[in-house]
């Protein structure tokens, strides 16, 4: 069996975690099964697959436990996250987020090997009371000439968002410009009836993770140093402008406090960022 950090299994939960908060089997943590399907398709089709440390700021954030003093009447809750590199991808960071029936949260973002000048695929999938459901899939261009990077690869996005009408709408500007970061072709779906989940999103993004490891195979690699520079100053920029306007950063400080909230944001989900703005 394949195995993570310090030798365990690379499982979501240890055996003593897999019920979630509710006390309810594993089962119902709603988008586990695009944790499993993603993990499965990680260790079967990437080359050199290798754990990275889940630390941020000196925290171990691999699996975090709401503290009583934080849940008032919100109830308890836990996040639990992953990161790999391979030979095509210098990280690849995994995220789930598990409030009992009140919150599930997936969300994966997938960075190139910076020899590869390509578009990070970015995943979020969001549930809020079991009746509110958000999703996100995009391959986010990281330069700023958004239509010179964005235009080559969103026909490979286009196909795939054209079968799926509920993941066809528009983002707002809310948290992030829909004009910098994302491309034209983004899966976008805000929707309440949950069979969505399984007719639309799950096959939209498996396919849309086939097809960005598609597209990074399929890409001359160019190992010069100046290639190598420019992909990772727009990997840099991108974590910079997302590190900024995550909504995650409001929501662990809440639970966590501050310090541990910047060195999660800033050190590991965006490790490139440079750290907050003082």
């Amino acid at each position: 069996e394949n195995q993570g950090r310090g030798g365990e299994p690379l499982g979501i939960f240890a055996d003593d975690d897999l019920c979630d908060v509710d006390g309810a089997a594993a089962s119902n943590l709603l988008f586990m099964p695009f944790w499993t399907w993603q993990m499965s398709y990680m260790k079967s089709e990437l080359s050199g697959l290798r754990p990275l440390e889940t630390t941020g700021g000196g925290f171990d954030v691999g699996l975090n436990h709401s503290p009583p003093s934080s849940q008032g009447g919100g109830g308890p809750a836990r996040v639990v996250n992953h990161a790999y590199a391979s030979d095509e991808y210098r990280k690849i960071r995994m995220t789930y987020y598990d409030a009992g029936d009140k919150v599930q949260v997936f969300n994966s973002l997938w960075y190139p090997d910076p020899k590869y000048d390509l578009p990070v695929l970015g995943i979020d999938l969001l549930a809020f009371g079991r009746k509110k459901y958000l999703t996100v899939v995009d391959f986010q261009p990281i330069h700023g000439t958004e239509d010179e990077h964005a235009a080559p690869y969103e026909r490979l996005l286009g196909p795939i968002r054209e079968k799926y009408p509920t993941l066809q709408g528009s983002m707002t500007d809310r948290f992030y410009d829909s004009n910098r970061h994302f491309s034209s072709e983004t899966l976008f779906g805000r929707f309440e009836d949950e069979g969505v989940v399984a007719e639309e999103v799950w096959p939209a993004f498996r396919r849309s993770v086939e097809a960005h490891v598609g597209l990074v195979r399929g890409t001359e690699p160019d190992g010069s140093s100046a290639a190598m520079v420019r992909t990772l100053r727009g990997q840099r920029a991108y974590d910079r402008y997302s590190a900024k306007r995550d909504p995650a950063h409001a929501l662990f400080s809440r639970i966590f406090g501050k310090e541990w909230a910047d060195g999660y944001v800033y050190d590991f989900l965006f490790d490139l960022s440079g750290g907050p703005e003082e």
